[in-house]
């Protein structure tokens, strides 16, 4: 198996059940224009996002690591017309981007996208009463991704969903000796999730036109 024949294969689910989307191409054609890095999920990740989303009836959703807003669009769009979403965005420029991107989408109404590093964003939550989150997408610095599952876990509830990308680095999250700080962050975060008695946890392997990577699914099963 070569990476042109995953792209191949992912060209041709993405043609049969995700359809050409004006406002999601639209994303992706201004993100690249502005230069930001193309971290973004692929449009079958993107459905895979927006079903599960549905699945749960997630009604408030926290994304950390907005980008261009792309997972942002499919995220949202599983809301009924009581949710809201709430996007943390590091980078201001990527938060310029996202924000057009959301509003060309009509969903500016229901996500509200938040400027500055998540570790100093996510503490605000809970005092204003915006948790706990139905389900939670990690996809930011990896580094950093213990931090955030600690958080996640705390903005959670019982029946929360918590999903993070980039979780098998080309397989490279099985080299204990590896000296790349994504892959001991992703490492570290696969740990706790592994010891958590709060959450019960898988790993879904992928493989398309983004590369090898994976998705850790963790369903809270206790507060």
């Amino acid at each position: 198996m070569t990476q042109e024949q995953w792209t191949a294969v992912d060209r041709y689910f993405t043609d049969l059940f995700v359809p050409s989307d004006p406002v999601l191409d639209a994303a992706l054609e201004a993100s690249a224009a502005a230069g930001l890095p193309p971290h973004n999920v692929s449009p079958n990740q993107g459905k895979l996002l927006l079903l599960l989303a549905q699945l749960q009836r997630s009604r408030t959703i926290l994304e950390i690591g907005t980008l261009g807003g792309y997972s942002t669009i499919w995220l949202a769009r599983a809301l009924p017309s009581d949710g809201y979403l709430i996007t943390l965005e590091a980078d201001a420029k990527h938060a310029e981007v996202a924000q057009s991107n959301i509003a060309r989408a009509g969903l500016s109404d229901v996500v509200e996208l938040r400027v500055g590093q998540a570790l100093s964003t996510l503490p605000q939550l809970a005092p204003e009463g915006r948790s706990p989150f139905d389900l939670i997408f990690i996809d930011a610095d990896k580094p950093n991704n213990p931090d955030y599952l600690a958080w996640a876990l705390k903005l959670s509830r019982q029946g929360s969903l918590i999903i993070a990308d980039n979780v098998v680095r080309k397989g490279a999250v099985i080299d204990t000796a590896s000296n790349d700080a994504s892959v001991q962050g992703i490492r570290r975060f696969n740990e706790m999730l592994a010891s958590e008695p709060r959450v019960s946890t898988t790993v879904l392997q992928t493989v398309g036109s983004k590369g090898y990577d994976g998705f850790a699914i963790a369903l809270v099963v206790a507060d």
